[in-house]
């Protein structure tokens, strides 16, 4: 259903971010094991860098998942109108 008033309703993927936090997650753990393996200390800090993104990520997809409706509606959740803004009509 579209209103035209698309940007000021739209949904966040959260539950997409949830699952790429989770594979980025898995896919620097084994980087960062297999370079601290083979020596390689310049990628092995990369990746321990790209997993602190991906679980600083995942925290706050977890914490906004656990706000509630108000900032993730379910999809049984029709889009609800924008505030007027007081003066135009």
């Amino acid at each position: 259903m579209r209103t035209g008033s698309e940007p000021s309703t739209a949904r966040s993927p959260l539950r997409m971010r949830l699952w790429l936090s989770l594979w980025g997650m898995v896919w620097a753990v084994a980087g960062l094991v297999a370079f601290v393996v083979t020596g390689r200390a310049g990628w092995a800090t990369a990746c321990g860098v790209l997993l602190l993104v991906a679980v600083t990520d995942l925290c706050f997809v977890v914490r906004r998942i656990r706000q509630g409706s108000h900032y993730q509606p379910d999809r049984d959740v029709p889009p609800y109108e924008p505030a007027r803004r007081r003066g135009r009509r």
